[in-house]
């Protein structure tokens, strides 16, 4: 006997509908968003139990403490649609999706792997957007005054009384508290980073990938806990879909009736990148590439690079190009547990 279960999950409670294998609602509930009620309430159900749930803030624990439970786990990233929605309604709708298999591309959880490293990249990349969101506001609250504040001298504490004395009276007491938040944040964002490498290298997969162009102990203990395992790709360009370099293509009116029956007509096509993907490894992969292109002087990468701009690539799609080579160097590498070798990269021209 299947089961096949939707759950909308909200703060404070799931509705979850329950559907037989011929597709008819057997029972709808309530329940209370808590661990041992859940896990209660599915043990109770008969049979094999399918559940769906949609991505949310509270998805990730609802797998780890349900998932040993049911037979199959989908976590939905559902797509905006118009038309009535209710808990009931979405509920029903997952369900369905579930005994159907129209949930998609289901979002990759896991359940231990990582999870510490996770924990700390998570709170690393934390701090360090509330770090850059200070120095905005305190070199934002200096111009605001007229007052010249160019590179990072406004941020040291050495120099911030001579630039203090440079504004009003009434707005020196924010410029000292904003540059006190600045110093606890880098305090703790350096000790962040610690912990952060610290339990990277528990991992012996982060010193292979800290040798990829344009990588260190950072990005590499970043890119760990997104990725998980590289097996989850069959192919570099299913790698590059994740990472947001992905190229879609858009056509429209493809088949023309010619005198010996249909044919594929010659139509202009809209290319562009996916916008379904993972911002944080693409952050991190544009960011190897500007390293390779600002900081490395020569290499395989940085020669494609200038290749490419004197055969009259813009900039940016050069760049793009960088990054899709790294992401496929780097899914190589974990794959064969093997460090970068320059040479081979300059052979094959990508990896």
């Amino acid at each position: 006997m299947e089961r096949y279960i939707g759950g909308d999950v909200h703060a404070a409670s799931v509705t979850l509908s329950i559907r037989s294998e011929a597709g008819k609602i057997v029972r709808r509930d309530v329940v209370e968003t808590n661990g041992s009620a859940l896990v209660g309430y599915l043990k109770q159900q008969p049979g094999n139990v399918h559940l769906c749930i949609e991505e949310s803030e509270w998805s990730g624990w609802l797998y780890e403490i349900l998932s040993p439970h049911v037979a199959e786990f989908v976590v939905y990233r559902p797509k905006w649609r118009p038309g009535p929605k209710s808990d009931k309604h979405d509920a029903d709708d997952l369900s369905e999706r579930m005994r159907t298999g129209k949930v998609g591309v289901p979002v990759y959880k896991d359940r231990k792997q990582f999870a510490l490293l996770r924990e700390v990249s998570r709170s690393h990349s934390m701090l360090t957007r509330d770090q850059v969101r200070v120095k905005t506001r305190i070199k934002s609250l200096y111009r605001s005054r007229g007052v010249a504040c160019t590179g990072d001298a406004v941020y040291r504490p050495g120099k911030r009384d001579a630039y203090v004395e440079k504004l009003p009276r009434v707005l020196q007491t924010t410029a000292l508290l904003l540059g006190r938040e600045l110093d606890a944040l880098v305090a703790l964002q350096e000790e962040a980073g610690k912990a952060l490498l610290r339990e990277s290298h528990r991992h012996p997969i982060s010193r292979i990938l800290e040798t990829a162009p344009g990588f260190g102990p950072k990005r590499a203990a970043q890119l760990i806990p997104i990725v998980v395992t590289p097996w989850r790709f069959r192919s570099k360009k299913q790698f590059w879909s994740y990472c947001g370099f992905g190229i879609r293509t858009h056509t429209s009116s493809d088949w023309e009736k010619g005198e010996n029956g249909w044919h594929r007509a010659h139509v202009p096509q809209t290319r562009g990148l996916s916008r379904s993907y993972n911002h944080q490894l693409k952050w991190i992969f544009k960011g190897a590439a500007t390293t390779v292109i600002a900081h490395c002087g020569g290499g395989p990468l940085r020669d494609h690079y200038d290749g490419l701009l004197e055969n009259g690539t813009k900039p940016n799609l050069a760049k793009l190009t960088i990054a899709r080579r790294i992401a496929a160097i780097v899914l190589a590498m974990w794959k064969a547990e093997e460090k970068y070798h320059p040479e081979k990269a300059r052979v094959s021209g990508s990896c």
